[in-house]
């Protein structure tokens, strides 16, 4: 691999940052709105910061691209039910490549780490390549921390428990060490006690 290029690193991270900016849909946070996919990809940057602090270059683009112009494809696009799910979540993972592949090469990066991205948006060999499983260790957490309580307002409680027991599955040993050293509310940490339980 080659060695970390910070001044590469930096502008590619700040073209994903651009990109996502253009989000029409928005997010109340910090007292402010923020463009959705925007606000997703600085808190995956900043979980992996916490969460692998030596993480590779590679990582951190995968990380912050992680939903790069998601809005473009929605889920209202697919059909309803399980399927129309599925088909969506995989499709999304290599638009998300595509996109993220295209900034990459306009800075310079090559083939090869282009496609490393690539994989692990994809989530290419989970629970056996180190990279890919930290990455999803973060995508969990950042949603333990950020988006389960919305999730709540929405669903109940049998559907939520589900969520978080596959949510569980995914997940390495630290990252459930992780995951139980969250800040959470009284009701969210009363929930994930009962959906491990």
């Amino acid at each position: 691999m080659p060695q970390p290029d910070n001044t590469r690193l930096t502008q590619t991270l700040a073209d994903f940052d651009a990109a996502n900016r253009e989000d029409p849909n928005t997010e109340w946070a910090d007292g402010e709105n923020h463009p959705k996919e925007w606000l997703y990809g600085q808190r995956m940057s900043e979980e992996l910061a916490r969460f692998a602090p030596d993480a590779s270059e590679i990582l951190q683009l995968a990380a912050r691209c992680q939903h790069i112009r998601r809005w473009e494809s929605p889920r209202s696009d697919y059909p309803e039910g399980r399927a129309g799910y599925k088909k969506w979540r995989s499709e999304l993972a290599l638009f998300h490549g595509r996109v993220a592949g295209e900034i990459m090469a306009q800075n310079g990066y090559d083939p090869e780490s282009i496609e490393r991205v690539q994989n692990l948006l994809i989530k290419r060999n989970l629970k056996r390549d180190p990279e890919v499983q930290t990455l999803e260790d973060v995508i969990c957490l950042v949603f333990l921390r950020h988006y389960l309580d919305g999730f709540a307002q929405k669903h109940d409680e049998a559907k939520l428990i589900d969520i978080i027991q596959k949510t569980w599955r995914k997940m390495s040993p630290q990252g459930h060490e992780a995951a139980l050293k969250l800040p959470m509310s009284a009701p969210m940490q009363a929930l994930v006690g009962k959906a491990l339980s």
